[in-house]
């Protein structure tokens, strides 16, 4: 692997990034993703080709419109480069390979799902059943084939259940006030992806990740340094810090067992 074909990949990523920006824009609202040409906000004008090169046009173009001079969201940068460094590191780690273009796509749902629940507050259904689906599919193909059958590991089986029973329960005893029932659904995925133990060490490492990052927000509000309105009765979207912590597991291999031992 040299840096050439990761770097092909990274820019591979950050094209897909770009469409995974439309996709959020665009999804629930009946406007289709293939069809029609991206427009600017406010003055509504259609963006020409060399307004849409990942990355690139946004800094070029000083994050302006090109035609009104409008402040153009930092969300469309930042998600072409997480996505193209997630398809980097999602080369680097499985090679060209048959679960090659499954976690492209597992991935770029799930940065997909992330994004629209910090717009929106809410994990879109048809994502998250994708989701799940294309988890348990990755989970079958990981199996060793033993007598024409292919066998997955029990545990990890029902890792997904187990997962989102969890997140269920605290939906349901607080009346959806803890945890929202999509949490449960992307849960479900998480534990088919990563199996039992990575699937467990991912949802506690999204609690650690989630308490600090609120934490940290509400501290910076407090100095006056930031302004998001969030205190700590704040709905605050929590499929995220799933998603990351879900990133981090599968990028590191890392289970509960493992990380006590590393900080040991």
């Amino acid at each position: 692997m040299n840096f050439l074909n990761i770097f092909i990949i990274f820019i591979l990523g950050t094209i897909i990034g770009s469409f995974i920006n439309v996709v959020v824009l665009r999804y629930n609202t009946g406007l289709s993703f293939a069809k029609g040409r991206s427009k600017c906000f406010s003055c509504g004008d259609t963006l020409s080709w060399y307004e849409l090169v990942p990355l690139f046009s946004f800094i070029f173009l000083g994050g302006k419109c090109l035609s009104c001079g409008s402040k153009i969201s930092y969300q469309y940068p930042v998600v072409e480069f997480i996505t193209g460094l997630v398809f980097s590191l999602v080369f680097l780690k499985t090679g060209i390979s048959i679960f090659f273009p499954f976690y492209l796509v597992v991935f770029s749902i799930l940065v997909i799902i992330a994004v629209y629940d910090v717009k929106h507050k809410i994990i879109p259904d048809g994502m998250v059943f994708a989701f799940s689906v294309l988890s348990l599919v990755v989970l079958f193909l990981s199996q060793n084939v033993s007598n024409g059958l292919i066998l997955p590991n029990i545990w990890d089986l029902l890792a997904g259940p187990i997962l989102a029973s969890f997140f269920a329960f605290f939906w349901l005893v607080s009346s959806g006030r803890w945890m929202g029932f999509g949490d449960a659904k992307l849960a479900l995925g998480v534990g088919w992806l990563l199996g039992i133990a990575g699937g467990v060490f991912a949802i506690m490492l999204s609690f650690w990740i989630g308490a600090v990052v609120s934490l940290f927000i509400i501290l910076l509000e407090k100095l006056n340094l930031f302004k998001w309105g969030i205190t700590i009765k704040s709905e605050i979207p929590f499929a995220p810090f799933i998603i990351l912590a879900t990133f981090i597991q599968y990028f590191t291999g890392w289970t509960l067992v493992s990380f006590i031992l590393l900080l040991s």
